[in-house]
């Protein structure tokens, strides 16, 4: 799977709060409306600046925080392609990819706000179209590739009629 966008840099212990806030989760359960406020905290005109296939790229620890679903499907909702960070918090991580959103564990120091990406999920490769800087991470595993093709983790189930290693 090979996703190109544009990068939009934030830094270090981005949390669930900063992602999606608090004061929306209890006011309305639309994934369409929660994703108008994803990141607002951060950069309140963030939703207006995204365009279908950009990436979120932070530093360490992003995701930390609450455990709630709403952040990762806040950000699907929104248009984003994948998370790049440094590193996950780990239940962010798990979230991510139940619900279909890719994420890419990698040194993101190279990637500047607005800088054009490329992708590879099967690789690990992220290429940084405007400075040509080429990045490796360690590519997902197949099962997990799987799982995102298949829109998340229900989505495989339900597809499959359970859990299915291979095709």
């Amino acid at each position: 799977m090979i996703l190109r966008g544009k990068a939009h840099r934030f830094g270090d212990d981005v949390n669930t709060d900063y992602i999606i806030s608090g004061k929306y989760k209890f006011k309305t359960l639309d994934m369409k409306e929660l994703a108008k406020h994803v990141m607002e905290d951060l950069d309140p005109d963030f939703y207006n600046k995204v365009e279908p296939g950009d990436f979120i790229v932070a530093g360490r620890n992003f995701g930390c925080g609450s455990s709630r679903e709403q952040a990762p499907l806040a950000i699907i909702h929104a248009n984003i392609s994948a998370v790049i960070a440094s590193s996950f918090a780990r239940i962010f991580y798990r979230n991510a990819i139940n619900t279909g959103l890719p994420v890419v564990e990698v040194d993101t120091s190279a990637i500047s706000d607005g800088d054009e990406l490329e992708v590879n999920l099967g690789t690990g490769k992220v290429t940084n179209l405007t400075t040509g800087v080429e990045i490796t991470a360690k590519p997902l595993p197949e099962v997990m590739i799987r799982i995102l093709n298949d829109g998340g983790l229900a989505s495989h189930i339900r597809k499959h009629k359970g859990f299915a290693l291979e095709d």
